[in-house]
């Protein structure tokens, strides 16, 4: 368990490190530069032509820093989510798997238990670990302890239910990451509109460049962490229903495949 909770740690560090090394090349390399390009010559046109309207460039919708930020926010938590992703998958094809030997018409008594226990436990450690071994065996354990039926349905359930609860802690980082993103989009339009502010004696004797700029800045910054926000919201509730639908489903495969089979055998009195 440290050791898988040390790996994952690695994992997303070493995802937001590549994710801030990519974006911001990206934005040395070709948005920034392109962008300038751009903006001088609109500048230019704005200056010498006063009907000129210049068109929206990807460059400069993307060129600021907040917007550098969100996708770099976004693409972290796109690795955690894929990461997330993987695992409930992995898990999800044990359930294709007959982990239990038992057919229809069979029954499984508190004494067998151990027997139909043995082949969960021969599976690697790796996988051993997953929501669906470990739900089987305790409810194997349980009927072999307590003879009752009742109470491996208990486990079953309560296992689930502890595994879901899990999960959805170990998202908290990229609901983070979700909250984070607008709120850096709107500090991006707080500094442009102060920046836009702070320029206003240029406007007033005629120069509107540095405020159509400013203003610019504010309104793409918040676009593009609304726009972020809302792609990373939509991946966001894909692995939950992905995770939802992996606990109900091995909380049913338990139903079927164990506990609708055990029997607890009538003991007879003696006389």
């Amino acid at each position: 368990m440290k050791e898988g909770l040390m790996s994952e740690a690695l994992y997303q560090i070493a995802a937001l490190v590549t994710a801030i090394i990519v974006v911001h090349a990206a934005y040395v390399a070709v948005i920034r530069p392109n962008a300038d390009l751009i903006q001088e010559q609109q500048n230019l046109l704005q200056q010498t032509d006063e009907n000129f309207e210049p068109e929206r460039s990807v460059y400069i919708i993307l060129r600021d820093m907040e917007q550098e930020f969100c996708i770099i926010l976004l693409l972290w938590a796109m690795a955690i989510i894929g990461m997330k992703t993987q695992q409930v998958l992995r898990e999800r094809a044990l359930l294709e798997r007959t982990l239990i030997q038992v057919s229809d018409g069979m029954s499984i008594l508190p004494e067998d238990s151990r027997n139909y226990a043995r082949p969960v436990q021969a599976l690697p450690e790796k996988e051993k670990a997953y929501l669906l071994p470990r739900a089987i065996l305790g409810g194997l354990h349980r009927f072999q302890t307590t003879r009752n039926i009742q109470d491996v349905s208990t486990t079953v359930k309560d296992t689930c239910e502890i595994e879901a609860d899990r999960m959805e802690t170990e998202l908290t980082i990229v609901r983070y990451i979700a909250w984070a993103i607008p709120s850096i989009g709107f500090l991006g339009t707080v500094r442009g509109i102060g920046t836009a502010l702070g320029q206003a004696y240029q406007a007033v004797s005629g120069d509107i460049v540095g405020v159509t700029v400013s203003l610019g800045v504010a309104f793409n910054s918040t676009w593009v962490a609304l726009l972020v926000s809302i792609l990373l919201m939509f991946l966001l509730h894909q692995l939950q229903l992905l995770q939802d639908r992996l606990v109900l489903d091995c909380q049913h495969y338990c139903d079927e495949k164990m506990v609708r089979h055990l029997q607890v055998p009538e003991r007879v009195g003696h006389l």
